[in-house]
């Protein structure tokens, strides 16, 4: 099992996203010394693989030397695993680029589609910017993946969003646009889930024609977790315990989406808390209290296995309680019907199936995509 920890050197961003529920105007940047607290903390914490990603605000304000110290530090724990980080890659330079292949780095950046519909929502020349370094890294052999957040505005021009990310081979992970419980503008431009859902049908629609082109790592995964009986997505398993993030100071949180927002620290590294000290704190006892609502509202739901109520900041961000799911559940629920309808009725004709070539024109089988 690998435990996931959540590095963000600063909530800042020089970003303007309209819809952004996850920045601050703040000079804070983590320490490289508090790199050494996060190793001396993880030395009794847990013994299973971790991996580390680095997530903001706009992690690379940390600069060079801070990602050369601390990947090389980290790179050394006991049970090391990897490194991911998300920018939207406007500080990238030769020798970021450099230092992030000799680590082996998964890097992500966001853009929601073709240049007039990413600067609406993003801000001019976010488009141009970030492009211009996603060119320079692939250029240098460095990959990057791509994160789409889909709005209630940008759900409109669907199929030009689609076949920007297929014809460009712009492998990318899908988020609908939230809520947020910093009470800023994010809430206007908060997706509909009967919207998201139908999107996600529409878009499988289309992804099943081409899926030796390009990934679109949320369907990839549902289909799975349909096939497994079990959620392969961190939107769709138990998370509670398995990450964590933390912050400038050292401040730890369930998810980078909860950092600097005080009614959800769980402890400090600096202070070493063990797992049952964490499991003590108020925040924890939200997270409890949020499964423990799922596992009885959800009870009778055949899709709960592998869905696991969705997200527990979406359902606290949304209801301002812990005591309710995912407010994406209804396009939850569409999808997943959608994908086990598909499923079943591809296992009955196709019990004893014998693999023959495809035609070009074909598409491909939804359990093609289950195996994939």
């Amino acid at each position: 099992m690998t435990f996931h920890i959540m590095i963000i050197p600063t909530l800042n961003c020089p970003g303007s996203c309209k819809y952004c529920w996850g920045s601050e105007n703040t000079t804070e940047i983590m320490d490289i010394e508090l790199i050494d607290n996060i190793i001396n903390w993880l030395e009794d914490f847990k013994d299973d693989k971790v991996h580390f990603t680095f997530h903001g605000g706009e992690p690379l304000l940390a600069g060079y030397d801070f990602y050369k110290k601390a990947l090389k530090k980290l790179s050394h724990i006991k049970n090391f695993e990897g490194f991911s980080l998300q920018s939207n890659l406007w500080l990238l330079d030769n020798n970021l680029i450099d230092l992030f292949k000799d680590y082996n780095v998964n890097i992500s950046t966001s853009i929601d589609g073709p240049k007039e519909i990413n600067d609406y929502q993003r801000g001019k020349s976010y488009f141009d910017k970030t492009m211009t370094k996603y060119e320079l890294a692939k250029q240098k052999g460095l990959n990057i993946n791509f994160v789409l957040t889909i709005t209630k505005y940008s759900k409109k021009y669907s199929d030009e969003i689609y076949k920007f990310f297929r014809d460009n081979q712009m492998n990318l992970k899908i988020h609908a646009a939230l809520p947020s419980l910093r009470g800023d503008n994010a809430d206007l431009w908060a997706l509909n889930p009967k919207d998201y859902g139908e999107l996600l049908v529409e878009w499988l629609d289309k992804y099943l024609y081409d899926l030796d082109k390009f990934n679109i790592v949320d369907l990839d995964h549902i289909c799975k977790s349909t096939l497994r009986r079990r959620g392969t997505l961190c939107t769709f398993a138990n998370c509670i315990g398995t990450t964590l993030a933390i912050g400038a100071d050292g401040s730890i949180y369930p998810c980078y989406r909860f950092v600097g927002i005080d009614d959800y620290i769980l402890g400090n590294v600096k202070n070493k808390p063990s797992l049952k000290q964490l499991k003590e704190s108020k925040a924890w006892k939200k997270l409890e209290e949020f499964q423990e609502f799922v596992d009885k509202n959800c009870e009778k739901c055949k899709y709960t296995k592998y869905c696991q109520g969705g997200c527990p900041y979406n359902g606290l961000v949304t209801y301002q309680t812990s005591k309710a799911v995912d407010p994406q559940c209804e396009a939850y629920k569409i999808i997943f019907n959608e994908v086990s309808k598909r499923a079943n009725k591809e296992f009955a004709k196709n019990a004893f199936r014998i693999n023959k070539p495809k035609k070009e024109e074909d598409p491909f089988s939804i359990l093609d995509l289950m195996m994939k």
